[in-house]
């Protein structure tokens, strides 16, 4: 069952090694034609050569296109792949360290907040180029999975100004799935959910087991459970106020809405350092530094350890594979993707990208109508899809008003900062990244002219933060080198927590 599948981004260790692994995993796929592009020559390289290995050992007869050529990668392909971070790293701290002088505290900042909405403008401006090429050099009927984030923004662009039929991926149901049956001691397999809202912010709105509906139960047992009920504080304190759970980490939720970490002296009350998810200052980007480190570092190690298994049980829960088998064999797979509502969601808007459970089989990807949200639920979600639609136009029309306006309507934001602080933000994020952000060369020149001029408002230089950690050196990682690679594989969040602890 030939056909081509190309990953852009493709020097994202976690996502690219295992999504390969789910794909090739599918008997009928391998003879499947694969290639990686990606901007950065040496993690090219590097991840090419591993999966490459993976390919061999596991006595399969594909070479792997390599190469910075994006056109040439997507040449003919029938599936596009796509994990891109734009502005990599540097690009990133920016997104933390710029608000945090300002007073907004961010665990992750790449779906929502400023760092959210500014990653957002450099994905959107690039994801379009992408998509040019994509009509321009890829097989017609062409498929993008976009795993990049932020998820709903990027793929709302894609589909909306790309001209490319564009589904969004993301594994925070399945983990969230994982959690509620722990949570009532059963199996993952045995709870039955129906999840449906935003990406990252898509609500469990019915749990059942044999038949009983658990709904209603649920915050009991997540408040009696001795790990959940020290690290998902905000998320149990959320579902305890709208009465449903969500599907987003504890550090992800407590950025998407204005009650959490707005008081620098009670964002400890919400959060657990036991690792970075659960609400850390900047503990992605910590995570994301150490990864890249390490993985540079120990890549010779990498090379010598057991090469992943292209076996079925060995398949992660990421959607990806399972939707590009559905299409081409006719198994039927149910997940939960990311598409533009249409009715799907009544009570959220029609052109929104929303998350829902859908279909896959030979017929295409079926996205049944889910109906109402919970009035709380949707009123949480049309708030960030307020903050999304502005970016989105934002990023297309290269138009700050429209930039600084999101960044009002933020909930976070809005809840820190007042008008003058978010313009003068705005400035400084706009001229820092400044090369990622062609469509904004005339506001980026007004924003530096005022920023030279002097008269700022005072921000608290060198700030870290609540509940900061310190990058660990590479000795430091050294000392403790499972760890450390563990680490690396969750540093493009490539980590399935729902599969990894069975």
């Amino acid at each position: 069952m030939p056909f081509k599948i190309t990953f852009i981004g493709a020097g994202s260790i976690g996502f690219t090694r295992g999504l390969l692994r789910d794909l090739l995993s599918v008997p009928e796929f391998q003879d499947v034609e694969v290639a990686f592009t990606d901007i950065n020559p040496h993690n090219l390289q590097m991840v090419t050569e591993l999966c490459q290995r993976d390919i061999r050992e596991n006595g399969l007869n594909i070479s792997i296109l390599a190469t910075t050529d994006r056109r040439e990668a997507l040449k003919d392909a029938k599936y596009v792949i796509c994990t891109i971070r734009v502005g990599g790293l540097e690009a990133f701290a920016t997104d933390v360290d710029i608000p945090l002088r300002y007073g907004v505290d961010q665990c992750v900042g790449d779906t929502l907040c400023a760092g959210g909405i500014m990653y957002g403008q450099r994905g959107i401006a690039e994801m379009l180029n992408i998509c040019r090429d994509i009509r321009e050099m890829a097989s017609q009927d062409v498929l993008l999975l976009n795993y990049a984030n932020p998820m709903a923004m990027l793929t709302w662009a894609c589909n909306k100004y790309g001209g490319v039929r564009t589904v969004g991926l993301c594994h925070g149901v399945q983990g969230g799935h994982w959690q509620i049956a722990e949570a009532f001691g059963l199996k993952q397999e045995e709870v039955d959910i129906i999840c449906a809202g935003i990406n990252h912010q898509t609500w469990y709105i019915q749990i059942r087991h044999q038949g009983e509906d658990l709904t209603g139960k649920l915050l009991e047992a997540f408040e009696k459970h001795p790990e959940f009920s020290r690290t998902e504080k905000v998320r149990i304190d959320m579902l305890r106020r709208f009465g449903y759970y969500s599907t987003e980490s504890n550090g992800h939720l407590s950025e998407y809405v204005p009650w959490y970490r707005k008081r620098a002296d009670e964002i400890g009350d919400w959060i657990d350092l036991g690792s970075w998810i659960n609400g850390e200052t900047g503990g992605y980007l910590r995570v994301c530094t150490e990864g890249r480190n390490w993985f540079e570092t120990d890549f010779p190690n990498w090379m010598k350890e057991k090469p992943l298994a292209y076996r079925q049980e060995e398949r992660s829960h990421e959607h990806g594979s399972y939707i590009i088998e559905g299409l081409e064999t006719g198994r039927v797979y149910r997940g939960h993707f990311n598409m533009v509502n249409n009715g799907i969601i009544s009570n959220l808007p029609n052109d929104a990208v929303i998350e829902a459970p859908g279909y896959v089989d030979r017929n295409g990807i079926s996205i049944p109508v889910v109906g109402e949200l919970p009035l709380g639920p949707a009123a949480v979600c049309n708030a960030s899809i307020s903050v999304q639609r502005l970016a989105v136009e934002a990023a297309v029309q290269g138009n700050d008003q429209l930039l600084r306006q999101a960044f009002m309507m933020d909930p976070l934001v809005g809840a820190v900062c007042n008008p003058q602080e978010i313009w003068q933000m705005v400035d400084e994020m706009l001229v820092a990244q400044a090369q990622w952000l062609p469509q904004y060369g005339e506001a980026i020149a007004e924003a530096s002219v005022r920023l030279a001029a002097g008269h700022l408002i005072p921000t608290r230089e060198g700030y870290q933060g609540a509940a900061r950690l310190k990058v660990k050196t590479v000795e430091e990682m050294q000392l403790d080198r499972d760890a450390a690679t563990k680490n690396a594989g969750e540093s493009d969040k490539g980590k399935d927590r729902a599969k990894a602890v069975k």
